[in-house]
């Protein structure tokens, strides 16, 4: 179902962008396509979602997660 609905609202080229990140961060991959498929369904967001509005949705999501390494020395 879920697969039938990300035909649904990506282009190709998106599509396989989802797929090349699934292949390196499938829990990422997995968060990515639950988020798509709400802003599709709540209308956020013009239909089908190019591959360069899924990059900004990638970057927006990347610096919500950007975590801070510090490195103490003793």
């Amino acid at each position: 179902q879920k697969q039938a609905l990300l035909r649904k609202i990506l282009t190709p080229e998106a599509r396989q962008r989802l797929v090349n990140i699934k292949m390196v961060r499938p829990d990422y991959a997995d968060q990515l396509e639950l988020q798509l498929i709400q802003v599709a369904q709540s209308g956020r967001v013009k239909l089908p979602i190019t591959d360069e509005v899924l990059k900004r949705m990638l970057e927006q999501v990347q610096a919500q997660q950007q975590r801070e390494i510090r490195i103490r020395r003793k």
